[in-house]
């Protein structure tokens, strides 16, 4: 791949994560279902920040994590989301840039906050989580950077985002001016309900600009509304250039044209927070393919493991030991 000034761009949900410890009275006075996530609108939002007791606030979102993945691994990541000009959409800015992600999304003066995750973990180590979108829900094609499309090898989109009729103008947008600059493209479906709600779109979106579609078993079934796993690698193969396919402790399938590779999982001595395992993956692989690695897809997904294995490793879904580190001892 020609030089460029970012290896991966990533255009997701811009959410702050806002981490805190809580007993079950705490859960039940606020009516969540512990272990769970939910969606809750800006009063409740609000109300729930106001009564949680003091926690660590960090830049989230699915694609954001990705990107922070590959600035862990020493790739140059940058970063497109929506935010509001308030105290969390602060947060999301200063720690995008502080782990070297370039990120220079012009925060709104008005309209709804900047999203947030407010993730409660009780003593048993469950983390129940109600998130409210606000901004990012207004993403539109205003907010794709052309300069950044252009400069970076790969375009990563979140599935997450493709719920309003803006974002998947977006989304298009960028994949039409990443193409025309001759860049790769690519998707990660993000999650089986969002599947289940896009499917038609998802698969013309796939078919017609994505060069790279990340997936895990869920959603790639769901996808082509097939009963096995071995059914959906006959329905991706041909609609993509390359489709990297997670299966949790079964490591990930990856397919180009008639390759395809089975790569194993990376060993844990202990599985504590899977939060977040996917978006690693994604990292790895991506980094290695933008940094020489096209060519060799096995290597690409073991770095992916690798990264994926770290994340599961503890609690929360960004790197706790330098990612690159791993790969230097693990790989060599």
């Amino acid at each position: 791949m020609s030089d460029t000034r970012f290896d991966v761009v990533g255009i997701g949900n811009a959410i702050v994560d806002v981490l805190s410890h809580a007993d079950d009275a705490f859960i039940e006075r606020h009516g969540m279902n512990k272990g769970t996530m939910a969606l809750i609108d800006a009063d409740t939002a609000d109300k729930l920040y106001a009564d949680m007791a003091s926690g660590v606030e960090c830049s989230g979102g699915s694609a954001a994590n990705t990107i922070a993945g590959v600035a862990s691994l020493g790739g140059r990541g940058a970063y497109i989301g929506k935010i509001k000009n308030d105290q969390l959409g602060s947060v999301f800015s200063h720690d995008m840039n502080a782990i070297g992600v370039h990120f220079a999304s012009q925060p709104a003066n008005d309209g709804p906050a900047t999203a947030r995750c407010l993730i409660n973990v009780t003593p048993d180590a469950e983390r129940t989580m109600s998130t409210y979108l606000g901004a990012c829900v207004e993403l539109g094609v205003g907010d794709v950077d052309p300069k950044v499309i252009k400069d970076s090898k790969v375009t990563y989109l979140e599935g997450y985002l493709w719920d309003k009729p803006a974002a998947m103008d977006a989304f298009i947008k960028a994949a039409e001016i990443a193409h025309e600059q001759g860049r790769e493209v690519s998707l990660s479906l993000s999650d089986p309900f969002c599947v289940d709600r896009h499917r038609d779109s998802f698969i013309d979106l796939v078919e017609g600009h994505v060069d790279i579609l990340f997936a895990n078993e869920d959603e790639i079934t769901s996808l082509y509304q097939v009963d096995t796993f071995d059914a959906a690698l006959q329905h991706v193969r041909g609609h993509c250039k390359i489709a990297a396919l997670t299966r949790s402790a079964k490591g990930s399938v990856i397919l180009r044209g008639n390759e395809v590779h089975v790569v194993d999982a990376e060993a844990v001595t202990k599985v504590v927070d899977t939060t977040g395992a996917g978006d690693a993956f994604a990292a790895g692989f991506l980094y290695g393919y933008t940094s020489g690695g096209h060519d060799d897809l096995v290597h690409c997904a073991r770095i992916g493991a690798i990264a994926a294995a770290e994340i599961i490793s503890h609690f929360g879904a960004r790197p706790e030991t330098p990612l690159n580190e791993l790969v230097a001892e693990k790989l060599g």
